[in-house]
């Protein structure tokens, strides 16, 4: 089906998503279309002030709806309906998704959006089979561990995968019981806003969900700062995740979940199936033209294969062309902004300057639009820009190595333990190696998540706190309080 379209036949709501109605503000920040440059829409910054108002309208729905003591069947419903909703609007939401971000409509409408309703219902269905737990206490006492809803989430989403980020969070959230305000970003706000009207429409009480737009030196700020948000989920860089941790600690504790950057390695052995991973390997650093924070930067190659790798990918890597991301047919996908474009370009020149031999690619594509080219880049050195730094970007280095223990040298990174790939046929080596990869996922002859949710997503190191996904998420959004009675 075409799922293509214009984006000036689009209905935009710059406003915030406040209480269950829309409120305007001054528009303060000029929101661009990466695919080819153009001004869609000024949105607001919400101020302290603005935030203040998002909390009140959280706290008062909490209130008045007593959602956190629903029957939890009751919360089950009602979230179901709301994904039901999501699946029945996805081409809308596609196409809100698609104008701003760097996802083509066609994968929004039939992968993004159908994994946020999917991801909806997985963590409603924790709301009645998660509760306390009786512990072992001494004759004539009895001791057990209750669980509660923190209260109001403070949620801050990125612009690479707009909506099922935004699922990432409010689904968990409002399982356990919580009402959530929450800042998507500043480049990427559209879907997020339809996501928050849908759920009044499917009978979620209004100001369980509260979108404030902003950037995140003011709205971010005054998010994880604020006294009445008891709990504050973030993904994003390591570096907006340093400022959030040490704002919740200038103006007071409360937990968070962070997850942050990453620099993963994809290791290969030589007895690896070179076609499988070459497809995993163009797969784990070209999806969404490698704008992922799981994205698989770093490829280190047993030396016998070393070559024939390369060479198969840069095959792959050449043939991919770019499309906006409202065309027909998917293409290769911009750059969120000429900032990043101009960066990547940066770290590339470096490398180049430095050494590193560039296989294919290291320049922008000549289209309209932020576009840049698939890049391998060989014979860098550890100190290379390249190897050290998160790009965000289709570049990839290439590194050698004879030995295991070479391998998980080249592995691990000094910052960063976010995910990792393994490539063999060796069940005993993967199991080894699986143990020594300093990552909180490592996928083993495959890169990438599945569509089934259960498995958490984190970070070691400064890649995060926390986990997303999985039982772990939901958890993460309940607090809880031992009791121990005397009979």
């Amino acid at each position: 089906m075409n799922k293509s379209f214009s984006p000036d036949d689009l209905t935009l709501r710059p406003a915030h998503f406040i209480g269950g109605d829309y409120v305007v503000d001054k528009g303060r920040l000029d929101v661009l279309a990466p695919s080819d440059g153009r001004w869609l829409a000024r949105i607001p910054v919400a101020d302290a002030d603005m935030v203040d108002r998002a909390v009140a309208a959280a706290r008062t729905a909490l209130k008045q709806s007593g959602w956190a003591g629903l029957r939890p069947r009751e919360r089950i419903r009602a979230l179901h309906r709301w994904a039901d909703l999501i699946e029945a609007e996805a081409d809308t939401l596609a196409r809100l998704e698609a104008v701003c971000s760097t996802r083509p409509v066609a994968h929004a409408a039939t992968g993004d959006v159908m994994v946020t309703a999917e991801q909806i219902r997985f963590f409603a269905e924790f709301a009645d089979k998660e509760g306390g737990d009786l512990v072992p206490a001494g004759t004539g006492s009895l001791g057990f561990i209750s669980s509660q809803p923190y209260g109001v989430i403070g949620a801050i989403a990125p612009w690479n995968f707009p909506i099922s980020m935004a699922g990432w969070k409010l689904g968990p959230a409002l399982a356990a019981g919580n009402a959530v305000v929450l800042k998507p970003s500043e480049m990427t706000p559209f879907s997020a806003l339809y996501m928050a009207e849908l759920s009044v429409r499917a009978g979620v009480p209004a100001g369980l969900i509260n979108v404030v737009l902003g950037d995140g030196p003011v709205t971010g700020t005054a998010i994880t700062g604020h006294p009445g948000i008891d709990k504050v989920s973030f993904t994003g860089s390591t570096r907006a995740g340093a400022a959030i941790m040490e704002n919740i600690a200038r103006t007071g504790i409360k937990p968070m979940t962070l997850e942050l950057g990453g620099k993963s390695p994809m290791v290969v052995f030589d007895d690896a199936d070179l076609d499988m991973t070459a497809d995993c390997l163009e797969r784990g650093i070209l999806s969404n033209a490698g704008q992922a924070c799981i994205a698989g930067s770093r490829m280190i190659v047993q030396r016998a294969i070393a070559d024939d790798l390369a060479d198969r990918l840069a095959a792959r890597f050449a043939r991919h062309r770019p499309a906006a991301t409202w065309a027909a047919k998917a293409g290769f996908c911009p750059i969120i902004s000429e900032v990043q474009l101009k960066r990547i370009q940066s770290i590339v020149t470096a490398a180049a300057e430095q050494g590193g031999q560039i296989v294919t690619g290291g320049a922008r594509f000549d289209h309209e639009g932020s576009y840049y080219q698939p890049t391998l880049i060989r014979d860098v050195t550890a100190t290379s820009p390249a190897v050290t730094e998160e790009i965000f970007g289709p570049v990839a280095t290439f590194q050698t190595f004879d030995t295991e223990q070479e391998a998980m040298e080249l592995a691990s990174h000094p910052t960063y333990g976010l995910c990792a790939g393994l490539f063999t046929r060796d069940l005993s080596r993967a199991m080894r190696l699986t143990d020594q990869l300093e990552a909180g996922t490592v996928w083993v002859n495959r890169y990438g998540r599945s569509r089934d949710h259960i498995l958490p997503t984190g970070g070691w190191k400064a890649s995060g706190l926390g986990k997303d996904l999985g039982r772990e998420a939901y958890v993460a959004n309940r607090r809880t309080k031992s009791v121990l009675i005397d009979l």
